[in-house]
């Protein structure tokens, strides 16, 4: 918040008349920021290896890694990517493994109730 005081009026010694306008800001949001309330909103960090066979070698495969925060155990995300994959990439999906960790655990979050600073 800004304050900003616009005219100052004296009358006399012991009156004195200003006009006080503020402006608020929003504050600005950051990665970190949504990333933390999506963690509140119980999404995790998921980790996907995707093994998929080479379109020209079908004998070879290769392994992607794909991270994102998803919701456990459904995954819509993951999902959604794996479709996104099978309709566009010409790499025929072999196998997919999944490791995700609740970075925010309930018993974690704690309310403070005071706060002591040592000068």
């Amino acid at each position: 918040m800004l304050f900003h005081i616009n005219n100052i009026v004296s009358i006399g010694d012991s009156i004195t008349l200003f006009m006080l306008t503020w402006q608020y800001r929003e504050p600005t949001v950051t990665a970190a920021d949504t990333d933390f309330a999506r963690m509140l909103a119980g999404y995790s960090l998921t980790t996907a290896e995707i093994i998929y066979r080479l379109p020209d070698h079908p004998s070879l495969m290769q392994s992607f890694i794909w991270q994102d925060y998803d919701l456990h155990p459904r995954f819509p995300k993951l999902k959604g990517f794996l479709e996104f994959w099978s309709r566009n990439i010409e790499g025929k999906l072999h196998q997919v493994r999944v490791a995700h960790s609740g970075l925010i655990k309930p018993q974690e979050l704690k309310l403070v109730g005071a706060e002591f600073r040592l000068q």
